[in-house]
């Protein structure tokens, strides 16, 4: 077999159209598996999804929610998600985030502490033992769980929030709004979060800031407390002890060591008010009496003024400016793709209201046309880690080809020998590519070229080079010690290389067939798999090609060796 391999090798090299045809085509394949990625047949993405044992469902509802309608909302999630066989239980947090996970860090659970908020932890079966996926099932369920349970309140937000495969970041997507004036944030922001709702592939869309609601103030009258004979102190426990309770006595027993406090405050139904307007919060609490020192009982409201206010919203800063961010996640997609879709629709939807221009690679400045106020639209989130992954793995993959170009260059002392070994290294990127395609043809789910594809690109530089390093060190060897012609030295070269180079491809492609189907090594198992398969087939074809091509005449000096060999037999 290898004496039939190298006869067509050497055949080909006698052969200059066929010499043109290989190069040709394999130019054309290294355009077409790049075209893959911005045609988006081959997606990118940092890392793909992982099928966890877990996951959380984050229940916001408007600010001033009671806890009934926050446990309302909550009971519809939970007895959807407990209709899931592979659902083992659900654990409902009401008013508060659940225990901290490597996810909840980041989004600021830890900070949950009001009526108006739930998460319930979902607890599923061991992942080897359902065929379901846990993103799937995620994707599923969000549908009808958004469809019956966040309509039952309005203004309600439940989003799905996973273990990241990655490193944790608040959202997939993250818009960072900064400006001088609050309220203009806030309208930008909504602004963007409409253009989010209307991209496709973007789901569980959200802005991180408070809203801005009515509510309303009890002011202490301390003229009609002093002309009524009560005191402040008298109006303000009164008004703690019906709504949140307190002790007001003590009660001794014979069966207890200590004391026993008696704590007394309104049921649960009483301090419901019949309505959000100001005449049912005066009806509420003027059924609260405070005895005076002459022993009369004064109404609570005849001594306090009810005053509609608006709430205080928190005002969120980073690197000391104002600013508020719009979240969203990805509906099994890459996160580059739909952020490039909004980013086009607030370049065409905001061009009425704002003057828009592009600094960066994805920010924007806008100007408001009216205030000509200044305000920065920066990306964050998972989509900012992707891209800063890729350009700082492609920086150590440049780096890898200058070293190895450099090491060449000292070695061979030719720029030519050099470019070649560097090539043939490069050319494993048409593997890689295809071999995503292909995988993608046969996975139910899409299969993303990721962070861990390219440290396989990376590796692989290494392995190539090699072979060809092997071919150029052994074409030396029979030009120089045996004399043979370069064409032949190169076709015997390739042939005899070729056992150890497709033993060595073998045990690569072996070994990574093991991590192929692991969730987020998967990239870089095809990667080793198709991108050796692409460098054996470059080595043993490509390269020959192109070493023919150049003067090993002249890089090996032949002919000086051959003249001081003949001038030895003379003498």
């Amino acid at each position: 077999m290898y004496h039939k391999f190298e006869k067509y090798l050497h055949n080909v090299l006698e052969t200059p159209k066929k010499k043109k045809q290989i190069l040709w085509g394999t130019l054309a394949a290294f355009m077409i598996a790049v075209a893959l990625i911005p045609s988006k047949i081959v997606l990118a993405k940092m890392l793909p999804e992982k099928n966890n044992d877990t996951y959380t469902v984050y229940i916001d509802l408007p600010v001033g929610s009671s806890i009934e309608q926050t446990s309302r909302v909550s009971e519809c999630v939970s007895a959807i998600l407990q209709k899931e066989t592979q659902v083992i239980d659900t654990e409902v947090f009401l008013g508060s985030g659940a225990p901290l996970d490597f996810a909840g860090l980041i989004k600021g659970s830890h900070f949950k502490n009001s009526e108006n908020v739930a998460e319930i932890v979902v607890n599923l079966t061991k992942k080897h033992h359902r065929d379901e996926p846990s993103y799937s099932m995620v994707q599923r369920l969000r549908p009808q769980i958004l469809q019956n349970c966040e309509t039952q309140i309005a203004k309600t937000s439940i989003k799905f929030t996973e273990p990241p495969a990655g490193p944790p970041t608040m959202a997939a997507v993250v818009a960072e709004i900064y400006g001088e004036e609050t309220n203009e944030i806030r309208h930008l922001s909504q602004q963007i979060k409409e253009v989010f709702g209307k991209t496709k592939g973007l789901v569980d869309v959200d802005i991180m800031q408070d809203e801005i609601i009515d509510k309303f103030e009890v002011h202490v009258n301390s003229a009609k407390i002093t002309q009524s004979g009560l005191t402040i102190q008298q109006v303000n426990d009164i008004l703690y002890m019906a709504f949140e309770g307190m002790n007001i006595a003590v009660k001794n027993s014979q069966n207890a060591s200590e004391q026993i406090p008696i704590f007394l405050t309104l049921s649960p139904q009483n301090k419901k008010f019949d309505s959000r307007l100001q005449e049912a919060i005066i009806m509420k609490l003027s059924s609260l009496n405070l005895m005076n020192t002459m022993g009369m009982m004064v109404p609570i409201t005849e001594v306090i003024d009810i005053v509609p206010v608006k709430s205080n919203p928190r005002i969120m800063h980073k690197d000391l400016r104002e600013m508020s961010n719009v979240v969203a996640q990805t509906d099994m997609v890459s996160q580059v793709y739909p952020l490039m879709e909004a980013r086009t629709k607030i370049l065409e939807e905001l061009d009425d209201e704002y003057t828009i221009h592009k600094t960066g690679l994805f920010d924007l400045e806008l100007v408001d046309k009216k205030s000509h106020q200044h305000y920065e639209l920066k990306w964050d989130g998972e989509m900012k880690v992707t891209l800063d992954t890729f350009v700082d793995l492609g920086g150590a993959f440049i780096a890898a080809l200058i070293l190895i170009f450099l090491l060449m260059v000292v070695y061979y002392k030719s720029f030519a020998l050099s470019g070649i070994v560097l090539l043939g290294s490069f050319l494993s990127i048409i593997g890689v590519i295809v071999g995503h395609f292909i995988m993608n043809l046969f996975t139910a789910d899409t299969f993303f070229l990721t962070a861990t594809s390219l440290i396989g690109f990376i590796a692989l530089i290494g392995i190539s080079s090699r072979n060809s390093l092997l071919l150029i060190d052994f074409t030396k060897t029979l030009m120089v010690q045996k004399g043979m012609p370069k064409k032949e030295a190169i076709a015997y070269a390739a042939a005899t290389r070729a056992k150890p180079i497709f033993l060595t491809a073998a045990a690569i492609i072996l070994a990574s067939t093991l991590l192929a189907s692991d969730a987020v090594f998967g990239g870089l198992g095809v990667s080793l798999i198709f991108g050796t398969i692409a460098a054996v087939i470059a080595s043993l074809i490509v390269v020959p090609i192109l070493i023919d091509s150049s003067d090993l005449e002249h890089h090996f000096n032949t002919k000086l060796i051959q003249k001081m060999d003949m001038n030895k037999h003379y003498l």
